[in-house]
């Protein structure tokens, strides 16, 4: 367990090189694809979304397509479908850009359901069908998608279904003004997206996937787990709480979280750090409580939770 630790810094220092300030955000990247997840990345306009994405992607060394999603994509754009050789005078199946490692779907909100449904069994099963026919997916397989969260024309929001598959949800705010200083004057000479080298190889990636699936995690933390989901679920403010995929999600997460901080268990801090970024974008908050108590959002109410549900000791 002391390799991973200062693979992590190396991948912080990788993505800085191009991204200012996103620390925070490249670590649960790297969470969510030790995890085996997949993340989705929700901020106003301009603020790196799309930069960190790639970048992240790029310093792993994993095969990576980027689609912008736009109203009029189908989803053989995603996924690919069957096209008549006119050489062999049958039909082959031409895959899509999803067959990859890191697919970036980027601006995911802008296209229909049925294309944002193209994603919901490859993400879940690793694998695409199309007419009968079956094809897994690369391994390891992680979607990262952004949306702008201030759009309301023109975007299709994501169903219940579609968020649920999502390990993670990560927001970016404005930059502070200090790290939007360091932002213009980078920009001012250029940003050199060529510095990002890859730095994890194959090997190593692996060998951290089965490691992370070794990392232990008492008993005593599953229980603490369901009743974070069951109170969620009782509370008054929220009408859809979190489900048993969300605490199977934040388990492998945390074990994630437990490896890049060089340890081979799982502690309480870790499921409540985490249980923000695993949760709060499943909940739905009654209108009711949004309309009363205002800037109630599903992030404070989740804080709220883990402080109130005691971890084990």
């Amino acid at each position: 367990m002391v390799a991973l630790p200062s693979l992590r810094d190396k991948v912080l220092e990788e993505v800085g090189k191009v991204v200012v300030s996103k620390q925070r955000e490249t670590e649960l990247l790297l969470i969510s694809l030790l995890a085996r997840g997949h993340t989705l990345i929700e901020g106003v306009p301009g603020v790196s979304k799309t930069l960190l994405a790639k970048s992240f992607s790029e310093c792993m060394g994993l095969g990576f397509r980027r689609v912008q999603f736009t109203p009029d994509m189908l989803p053989l754009d995603i996924i690919g479908g069957f096209v008549f050789n006119m050489k062999d005078r049958e039909f082959e199946f031409r895959k899509g850009p999803i067959f990859t490692n890191i697919l970036l779907a980027d601006e995911i909100n802008r296209s229909p359901p049925k294309v944002q449904s193209a994603l919901l069994e490859s993400m879940q099963e690793h694998q695409v069908t199309v007419e009968g026919h079956t094809e897994g997916l690369p391994s390891p397989h992680m979607v990262i998608a952004t949306q702008n969260s201030v759009e309301f024309q023109g975007v299709y929001p994501l169903p219940e279904a579609q968020l649920d598959r999502f390990m993670l949800m990560i927001g970016i705010g404005y930059p502070s003004a200090a790290d939007e200083n360091a932002i213009i004057k980078r920009n001012l000479t250029g940003i050199d997206t060529q510095a990002i080298k890859s730095i994890v190889g194959p090997k190593e990636l692996e060998r951290a996937l089965r490691e992370v699936a070794d990392v232990k995690i008492s008993d005593e933390l599953v229980d603490y787990m369901a009743r974070l989901a069951a109170e969620t679920r009782a509370d008054e403010r929220v009408e859809l709480g979190a489900s048993p995929r969300a605490m199977v999600h934040l388990s492998h997460a945390a074990r994630a979280k437990a490896y890049v901080s060089g340890r081979s268990y799982v502690i309480p801090d870790d499921i409540k750090e985490l249980a923000v970024y695993v949760i709060a974008h499943r909940l739905k908050l009654r209108q009711r409580s949004v309309l009363l108590e205002g800037t109630v959002t599903s992030e404070a109410v989740v804080r709220e939770i883990a402080d109130r549900v005691k971890p084990p000791r």
